[in-house]
């Protein structure tokens, strides 16, 4: 049975966004020990109860959280070295020598090669320097997770020894899965495999004693899942039958979103859709075990592009564009009855941004799953009816914006970047509009943003970090539909500790958000 709370979001509550990635420290990027301790010391002292998060998955290539290698796994970027240094898996000289990175901004190119090469030398020394405490929870999380983390190890390894390249490139046995070729690669590759499912270990080691520490300070977790996987992950490799690929594994169809306001082609993503007809004929087992694995995480889910579950945009999967494609039924409320007769209370958020028809919102409204509201888009949408007051549903979610938007001042202040297609005049009347509504002049409009949120009537606020320190658009996290350069935003140390803890819970005290911290 999950783990859940009873409710999917209680009254008057808020919280912060941060991926771990995000959090300060001295090694690349951040990591799952002492600073994350401190960032949870922070959220208590501003009076949240929220730290949501962005997917854990291990990351490929753009570095994107939403395209993973598994959604079962966890990213061992994030495992910590310090905590490692305390459990005695990692000597303090073997850490004096890890290469000085920026503090501000994640390289990925050179801090991945150097954390993975520190993660062999520490798989390499588990048996010899393992107290027997953590190597028989090692063995009872293996024998646990079996059932996703052997063909999870087998993947990477195999995608490491191929340089890297898709399971599309690999040989044809490895492609199928002929067992001759998966039980040969098993010996061959048996080192690696040991050290993929040791990482996995960590991991969610680290995960949990972060959870509970968060828990004692009052504090609950919120994850985030996109509704479709990365065709190159394991997911897909080793269920083929759960998607509509061709024989030879290539896409049949693909996921995307058809033309809009904002793209004349519209979007197309790549991800294989579900064959939800074989889905459903085993029922759901597959949706079952990943909600089941993110709930052993986290307390509250975000599922990212929640109108698939009504109907899905499909595209032939060799299509150059999104335009030629259909909208197909998804499983609609079977799915969410099976989950929830299977796992009991299932707390989810449903990203419901874009374009939203009824049959989505009556879906999320048959099981009172609260939607999402951005004040970004809200109130720019405002300046098309000027006279109609902002109106936000108490089962909802706000937030000022969220991983792809702009900050909060970057998007108020700062010159139009280039994605941003408006002309001149229409954005100064949206700004002219919000300073009259907000009653600013915009200089600190990311206080009158979280102001707004946190005294709107949902149910839950969450701020953005960069917001909460007023952070300028060079602390963007995510600008979609560009490739590169994204998720590389750090808070430093000076950042964290200067944080403005006490005006944050002041305006959560009188929005009448503060909860009082369990012992």
């Amino acid at each position: 049975m999950a783990q859940t709370t009873s409710q999917s979001v209680p009254a008057r509550a808020s919280g912060i966004l941060l991926h771990p990635t995000s959090l300060p420290g001295p090694h690349g990027l951040g990591e799952l020990g002492p600073a994350a301790r401190r960032f949870a010391d922070f959220l208590r002292a501003a009076g949240q109860s929220w730290w949501q998060v962005l997917p854990l998955g291990p990351t490929s290539y753009g570095d994107s959280p939403y395209q993973s290698l598994s959604t079962f796994a966890g990213n061992p970027l994030l495992i910590g070295f310090e905590q490692l240094v305390r459990d005695g898996l990692l000597r303090p000289g073997e850490l004096a020598d890890f290469p000085d990175f920026d503090p501000q901004r994640i390289d990925y190119g050179t801090v991945i090669p150097a954390r993975q090469a520190l993660l062999a030398k520490i798989c390499r020394a588990f048996p010899r320097r393992a107290a027997p405490d953590l190597r028989a929870r090692h063995a009872a999380f293996c024998e646990k997770h079996r059932h996703w983390l052997d063909d999870y190890a087998l993947f990477q390894a195999l995608k490491t020894a191929h340089g890297g390249r898709a399971w599309l490139e690999w040989d044809e046995p490895l492609r199928r899965r002929e067992p001759n070729a998966l039980r040969a690669a098993r010996r061959t590759l048996a080192p690696a495999l040991r050290h993929i499912r040791l990482q996995q270990f960590l991991f969610d080691d680290q995960w949990q004693r972060l959870r509970a520490a968060c828990r004692r300070r009052g504090i609950q977790l919120i994850g985030d899942i996109p509704i479709f996987v990365a065709h190159d992950s394991a997911d897909v490799w080793a269920h083929p039958h759960l998607f509509h690929l061709e024989p030879d594994g290539r896409l049949r169809v693909q996921a995307g979103v058809p033309p809009d306001y904002f793209s004349a082609t519209g979007q197309l993503w790549g991800n294989p859709l579900y064959n939800w007809d074989v889905m459903r004929a085993d029922d759901f087992a597959w949706w079952t075990a990943r909600l089941q694995r993110v709930y052993d995480w986290v307390d509250l889910v975000r599922i990212d592009h929640f109108r698939g579950f009504a109907a899905y945009w499909e595209v032939p999967g060799d299509a150059a564009t999104a335009r030629h494609g259909h909208w197909v039924p998804g499983p609609g409320a079977e799915l969410f009855d099976t989950l929830r007769a299977k796992l009991g209370p299932t707390p989810i958020i449903a990203e419901d941004l874009g374009v939203i028809t009824p049959d989505v919102e009556a879906l999320r409204d048959q099981f009172h799953f609260p939607g999402l509201v951005v004040l970004q888009f809200c109130l720019a949408e405002c300046t098309l009816d000027p006279g109609a007051p902002f109106v936000c549903p108490e089962n909802r979610v706000i937030y000022p914006g969220t991983h792809d938007n702009d900050t909060a001042q970057g998007w108020f202040n700062e010159p139009p970047d280039s994605a941003d297609t408006r002309p001149p005049e229409q954005r100064e009347a949206e700004q002219r509009h919000i300073r009259n509504y907000l009653q600013t002049d915009g200089q600190h409009i990311h206080w009158d943003l979280i102001s707004l949120a946190a005294h709107s009537p949902a149910r839950l606020a969450i701020f953005p970090m960069q917001d909460v320190l007023g952070l300028g658009r060079a602390a963007r996290m995510n600008r979609p539909g560009q490739p590169q350069g994204n998720w590389q935003w750090r808070l430093s140390p000076a950042q964290l500790r200067d944080a403005p803890a006490e005006r944050l819970h002041n305006i959560t005290t009188a929005a009448k958000r503060c909860t009082p911290p369990t012992a």
